[in-house]
Order: structure tokens, then C-alpha cells, then sequence
């Protein structure tokens, strides 16, 4: 039964430390003697304007559904006070649990508490439950992340990932971004001033932590899964950069945990895309009327996993509908998965291995990469992996024959290779791909590996150029049935441009055939299949959301192979895109340009630029916060260039400049 609903727009939560946090809350409509569970939702998104429209897809629906649904924006961001030094900091956490526990004893609430979200919120419900409040009684967390250097924008498989001179570009602007003075009153430019004044540059600390330390470990739940008791409902998309972290997180878990692993990218599943998409919130309320509410509804009796088993499609920048089907496992990991081994063999994928040592030589070369997209589908029009021929064409490649029968896998694609390189660093880079009769290849998933690192991401004891050595690669887990007639495809390359940087020099990295090996998850069919459903997404209340979208001009894409000057271009430009909000008198845009470039002969010439500007006005009131980052580097140091731009009314108002060179310890 749904309920009338109550908003309040904007409350104060006061911490141990005086710095209070902005709330914005749904309540439904019950006797003021009723207590009902509550749900948090945590993140740095600004609540009054950024994410708004999303908001009012899930918050109110909750309500409805008799729980109070709260928006908190964290310190330093939004309608909050105090500043954020970087992401996932201490204070963060603090904060989160000292939240949860002033939720608890408002004199709407029941106690119980549940905390939700996607990216970065979902990662900090992770966190929270891992403190094991005593009011958290069940988690959502929607393309999350509980490994934050091997599985997050920063970093992959020891290598640096582009994703992350974006993000360092782009949340500088959100955290510059001022608060709305009809929110939080006469206070507002104070707040605003103290954010700009103490505003930092991440990106100088992501790229500085090179291995896996104690930085990155700090957030990663997964070196502490024991500590997280409450149940937890993980959701994610294999188009999504944070893929891997469902399925890890239900191996490593030892208590109540299910998985959701659908086609789409880094979005809530109810705006999801590719697609199919599905009815999130309803699948959160039953969610919650379980745990929250303590409800016999069979929530607890769902597979352990459900994930939809991906088939070919014909490789695209953007696709609507992603082929498949959806599929479930009692239990992860399932013994319904066994590991089928093929080996290499003169150029090919065979089923038994060769006793003759085949030496072959992987090609160098800066554009192995460039059908690559993006790194993670974040939304934006295209981005998804090209024809892999072109990538193929300049990397070693080995494939089976024409498969007689379908196979389907699913989990973790392992691959163990022998090989030496004349010179450290170096970078190895393996794609699997699935190669259509037709001759086009689709990319399924790909592995990276800085190979003066471990499998764990730490330093190696002992790394010498010019020795053979045995490396394990681990993929990423994936979910995908090849077709009867089309063939397994392995791609190695020395590089991975623009997904991620390229080793300092040209390199010869050569692989003994002979003792390589891939293992593949592969899958058995289950009845049970068939009774995997979802609800449809919900038709979203237009009178919620008081909405009307100014400007949304389509993002625009190039490549540019410039063969005369021997250098290759990448860029996408999402032109100015503006929403009023006018239930709030709010106008809100924002504009992205990125720029990635190389010589084709000269590692240290690459580049790689991000500008992101965002825009608040009301009335004759009118702010642009533009932040921009780059990266370049030579063959001992990272080269960094930040600003931070601010204009009030046309008239810049501060400015700040950042220029660190950070060196190359093991990349």
C-alpha cells in the first residue's frame, strides 16, 4: 500500500566536531507516534541539484512504501559544511556512522536503519557496515567497489588508468561548487569560501601511490570481509569498470550476501544502459521489507547470484539492448562452474598442450588500443569497445577453431604465461575476445598487468629484465556464452592506450608458447534459469520531479590517426547541457572535454586533458566552476597541471594552480 508522502528539503545533522551535514528527507505519512525503519543514502553528489532528478526516482518511492528516506550530502560537498580532502577519507566514515546513529533516535524511526547507493555511495555503505553500527541493518550497494586500487577508475592491474585524470579533473569542480543560500541561509558564501580555500588536488595522491599500500587498502573491504555481518545486497553491470567487485565480494563473504550483475553500465538498474534494464526500486523494497521490516518475503530463498549471460553483438559505440539472458546460481562460487583448459600452441588455441618451447614475440606498439572505448560506461553516448581487428592487427593473437558447440562461462578467465622482457617497466595487456564467422571481433573482457607487481598489486622482491618468468592474470569476472561456429580470440600487447599509460620506453617483450595456459569458468545450463525475473522499471511520477531540460545537446566523438605526423588523437566533447529545476528556481548545466594523444614512436609523448565546467543561476545570480587536470610524463617522472576556476556574475572570484611531478617508482 503505497502512503502520502512528506518532504522536508533541507535539515541539519550536527557532528562531534560542530561541522554540520545537509539532509533532505521523505517521510511518509503516519500517526506522530509511529515509528518506521529509515534509509540512508551518503555521497558527495549535491543533493539540491547534481543528482536530483535521481533522487526523486528513488527516495519518494521508498517513502511511499513506509520508510523514511534520507539524502545526506558529506562534509565538504552540497549543502554541507567543512571540506573533504580526499576521497574516502577518516572523517568520511565518522561522519556516515555518527549519521546512521542520529537517524536511529529521530522520533520517526524505529531503529533500524538501512544504507544504499551507487559508485562512490555504494562503496561508503560498504565501509559503514564494516564499523558494524548497531542501527545498520542492511546494505544496498550498487556498482561499488571493496578493492579500491585494483577495481576502481584509479588504477588497473598496477597500471594507470586515464579515468583517473578525469576524475581528478571533475571532482575538484563538484567540491568547488557553492552552497544554495536558500538552503543553508545567510552562512552560505562563508561555507563556500572555506571550501575553495582549503580545496585540494586529489589526483596527485591517486597517481602517487603507485602499488598497492596502505593508501588503497584503507576503504578496501575486501581485506576485512569478516567484518561486514549485515546483509548485503551487491549490484552491478559488465559495462561498468566495477564490474568485478559482485562476484568477489560474495566469494569472500561468509555472511548473508546475494548478487545482481546486469548488461549496463555505472548507473542505478532502473536507468540502465545497455539494457535491459530493470525495476530497481522495487527489488530495494523488498529488499527492505525484509531486513528492515523483518518480513517472511522469500527475499532470503533467491539464488545467490543472478546475472544475465551475455551474447555476441555486433561491436558498436553504444547499444540499446544487450543479447542474453538472464541466469542464476544457488550459490557463489558453484560447483556448476569447472575450469576447462586450453593451451598455445602455433598461434592457435588447442586442447593439449605442446612439448616444444614456441618463442614468439608480442608487438610494440602505442595504438594497441585504440578500439578500445571507454574504460567504464559511464553513461555517456558511446564509449563501448569497437571491432577488435584494428587492436588485433598490432598485438600477438591466438584462437581457437570454429567452436562446435556453444560455451558459456562464467566467473574469473584465467591466463598463466611465461614470458621475458628486454627492459622494466613493462606492461602486458591480454583481451578475450569472441571472433563472429563474419569475421568482426567483439571484446568480451581484458586483463592488465604492471609486471613489476604481483597479483596483489605490491612491489615485487626481486624483478630483472631479460629472465623468463611465470605470470598469472586474472580477469575480471564476466558472464558470457560464445556461439556454435565462432571462435575464442587471446590478444596480447604491449600497451593499452588511452585506457591506460604506456611504459616509459619501446620494449621487447617475448612469450614462450609452450607454457601458457588459459582456463576458462566454464558453465553448465540449469532449469533454474528459467525463473529469473524482474519487474519492469517504474514510470517515474512527472510531477516529482518539476524538471525541464534547457539544453542537451548530443556528446560528440574523434579519432584521428594522423599518419603524416605519426601521432594518434582521441577526443569526446559533451556539449553544454542545462536543466531548471523550478520547483527550486534552480538552473543547473555542466560541460565535459577530453583529449587523449601519442606519438606513435614516443611513450613520453602521451597525453591526456580533461576540462569540466559546471554552472549554477537563479535570477540575475550566476556561477561557472571550471576545473581541468593533465597528464604527462617522461621516462622517470609524472607531470601533473591542475586549475580551478571560479566566475560569480561574469567576474572571476578565485583561481588556484597546481603543477606536481610525482616520479615513476615502478611504472
Amino acid at each position: 500500500m503505497s502512503q502520502q508522502v512528506k518532504e522536508i528539503e533541507h535539515t541539519w545533522i550536527s557532528m562531534s566536531d560542530g561541522i554540520r551535514l545537509s539532509a533532505r528527507l521523505w517521510l511518509p505519512d503516519l500517526p506522530e507516534d509511529e515509528r518506521v525503519p529509515a534509509i540512508l543514502e551518503y555521497i558527495p553528489y549535491r543533493k539540491r541539484d547534481m543528482v536530483r532528478l535521481r533522487d526523486q526516482r528513488n527516495h519518494p518511492y521508498f517513502a511511499e512504501k513506509g520508510y523514511v528516506s534520507i539524502r545526506v550530502d558529506m562534509r565538504g560537498s552540497g549543502d554541507s559544511e567543512g571540506t573533504m580532502p580526499d576521497m574516502y577519507a577518516p572523517k568520511e566514515l565518522d561522519d556516515a556512522i555518527q549519521v546512521i546513529e542520529w537517524i536511529a533516535h529521530q522520533p520517526w524511526c524505529n531503529g533500524r536503519v538501512g544504507m544504499m547507493g551507487t559508485s562512490w555511495g555504494g562503496t561508503a555503505s560498504l565501509q559503514a557496515a564494516s564499523r558494524r553500527p548497531d542501527a545498520l541493518k542492511a546494505v544496498i550497494a550498487v556498482c561499488a567497489n571493496n578493492n579500491r586500487f585494483d577495481d576502481d577508475i584509479h588504477h588497473m592491474g598496477g597500471c594507470l588508468l586515464t579515468d583517473t585524470v578525469e576524475w581528478g579533473a571533475t571532482l575538484p569542480a563538484i567540491l568547488a561548487s557553492p552552497p544554495d543560500a536558500e538552503t543553508v541561509g545567510s552562512e552560505w558564501r562563508e561555507i563556500w569560501r572555506a571550501r575553495l580555500d582549503n580545496l585540494c588536488f586529489p589526483l596527485e595522491q591517486w597517481v602517487k601511490h603507485e602499488s598497492r599500500d596502505g593508501y588503497w587498502r584503507w576503504g578496501s573491504v575486501n581485506d576485512y570481509p569478516d567484518t561486514i555481518e549485515c546483509p548485503v545486497l551487491m549490484i552491478g553491470g559488465w559495462s561498468d569498470r566495477y564490474s568485478n567487485t559482485v562476484m568477489n565480494f560474495l566469494q569472500q563473504s561468509k555472511g548473508r550476501s546475494w548478487g545482481i550483475v546486469g548488461p549496463w553500465g555505472h548507473h542505478y538498474p532502473d536507468q540502465a544502459s545497455p539494457g535491459p534494464a530493470i525495476g530497481f526500486q522495487q527489488e530495494a523494497v523488498k529488499w527492505w521489507d525484509r531486513w528492515l521490516k523483518e518480513e517472511e518475503n522469500d527475499v532470503d530463498q533467491e539464488p545467490q547470484l543472478r546475472v544475465w549471460m551475455q551474447e555476441y553483438v555486433e561491436p558498436q559505440n553504444a547499444v540499446e539492448t544487450r543479447p542474453g539472458r538472464w541466469v542464476s546460481e544457488p550459490a557463489w562460487p558453484s560447483p556448476n562452474v569447472q575450469q576447462q583448459h586450453l593451451y598455445f600452441s602455433h598461434h592457435s588455441l588447442v586442447t593439449r598442450r605442446s612439448e616444444t618451447a614456441d618463442i614468439s614475440t608480442i608487438p610494440w606498439s602505442l595504438s594497441a588500443g585504440s578500439a578500445a572505448g571507454d574504460t567504464g560506461y559511464f553513461g555517456r553516448a558511446g564509449g563501448l569497445p569497437l571491432d577488435q581487428n584494428t587492436d588485433d592487427a598490432q598485438s600477438l593473437v591466438f584462437q581457437t577453431d570454429a567452436l562446435e558447440e556453444g560455451v558459456e562461462i562464467l566467473g574469473r578467465v584465467i591466463i598463466k604465461v611465461n614470458l621475458k622482457t628486454d627492459r622494466l617497466p613493462a606492461t602486458l595487456a591480454v583481451r578475450l575476445c569472441d571472433v563472429h564467422s563474419g569475421g568482426s571481433v567483439a571484446r568480451v573482457c581484458y586483463a592488465i598487468r604492471n609486471l613489476a607487481l604481483n597479483a596483489k598489486g605490491e612491489l615485487k622482491d626481486v624483478v630483472e629484465a631479460n629472465e623468463w618468468q611465470t605470470v598469472e592474470l586474472a580477469f575480471p569476472n564476466t558472464a558470457y556464452r560464445f556461439a556454435k561456429g565462432h571462435r575464442i580470440r587471446i590478444a596480447f600487447s604491449t600497451s593499452y592506450w588511452p585506457i591506460i599509460w604506456p611504459s616509459p620506453s619501446s620494449l621487447q617483450l617475448q612469450l614462450d608458447q609452450s607454457r601458457c595456459q588459459l582456463s576458462l569458468p566454464v558453465r553448465q545450463q540449469s532449469n533454474e534459469d528459467r525463473t529469473v525475473n524482474f519487474p519492469a522499471p517504474l514510470e517515474c511520477d512527472t510531477n516529482r520531479a518539476y524538471h525541464e531540460v534547457l539544453s542537451a545537446p548530443p556528446l560528440n566523438r574523434w579519432v584521428d590517426y594522423d599518419q603524416e605526423n605519426g601521432r594518434l588523437a582521441s577526443r569526446w566533447h559533451q556539449p553544454f547541457y542545462c536543466i531548471y529545476h523550478s520547483n527550486i528556481n534552480l538552473k543547473f548545466g555542466f560541460e565535459t572535454e577530453a583529449t587523449h594523444s601519442i606519438q606513435f614512436d614516443d611513450p613520453c609523448s602521451a597525453l591526456s586533458c580533461f576540462k569540466h565546467t559546471l554552472y549554477f543561476s537563479r535570477g540575475d545570480w550566476e556561477v561557472y566552476v571550471t576545473s581541468s587536470a593533465e597528464c604527462q610524463s617522461s621516462e622517470t617522472h609524472y607531470v601533473l597541471e591542475g586549475k580551478l576556476e571560479v566566475s560569480e556574475n561574469g567576474k572571476p572570484i578565485f583561481q588556484r594552480d597546481w603543477h606536481p611531478e610525482i616520479p615513476r617508482s615502478c611504472s
